[in-house]
């Protein structure tokens, strides 16, 4: 989050978990296998046992100790007129723990956004905190079952029916000029995840999306300009 900061990024996105005992858990997979090397879902660890797992190490032995940080130590660090973008990873039960971290920290609603790929996480979400702005997260993936891909007009009437914000598709739905003018003439953003090609972010650019999503905002930045 400091990086990003640093290389002049519009906002920050970060997943969010809850623990056994009800904390909020700042971590992006589903479980510890990957990023600690313990096979074991996040839900299940107590916010205490999560505490103790190394989440550095795995990438390099500069960051070899750190550990999970608490969601609010990240707003801390946002500056005035940027923002965070928070992703739920479960069900709606995260929502009032959510609620209460929020409400603590006294940031402006203004400089938050919350997004999911759970419909009924993010309806409750939006319920709740009526004055910040929420996203629908989805894929371009076939259905296993029908070898499908989804479409966009489903999607529209869902975040619609739900008074969703927008859309936050992956870059590999066919986003052109005419896709973009069918989510925006519905009243809703467009959000494009994660790009760090500049050739696709610049023809995203021009296609007219609201915002994209890169692990490289510093780079991807200078080649659109």
């Amino acid at each position: 989050m400091k990086l990003a900061w640093a290389q002049n990024a519009d906002a920050i996105e970060l997943d969010l978990w809850l623990s056994k005992d009800g904390r909020l858990v700042v971590f992006h997979d589903a479980d510890a296998k990957r990023i600690a090397g313990v096979p074991r879902k996040i839900a299940d660890f107590t916010w205490a046992e999560g505490q103790q797992l190394d989440v550095g190490s795995w990438k390099n032995s500069q960051f070899k100790g750190e550990r999970i940080p608490t969601l609010e130590s990240i707003l801390a660090t946002v500056p005035k007129g940027r923002r965070a973008v928070l992703e739920i990873k479960c069900g709606p039960e995260i929502v009032p723990e959510l609620k209460r971290v929020l409400d603590a920290s006294k940031r402006s609603l203004r400089e938050l956004a919350i997004i999911s790929f759970n419909f009924e996480s993010l309806k409750k979400s939006r319920e709740t905190f009526p004055d910040i702005e929420h996203y629908l997260l989805h894929s371009y993936k076939k259905d296993p079952a029908t070898g499908k891909f989804p479409e966009l007009k489903p999607l529209i009437a869902g975040a619609q029916a739900a008074k969703f914000h927008g859309l936050n598709l992956h870059f590999d739905w066919p986003i052109d000029d005419q896709f973009v003018r069918e989510v925006k003439g519905a009243g809703l953003k467009m959000l494009v995840w994660t790009v760090n090609d500049a050739a696709v972010a610049n023809r995203l650019a021009s296609a007219g999306v609201d915002a994209i999503t890169t692990d490289r905002p510093g780079w991807l930045r200078e080649q659109l300009k």
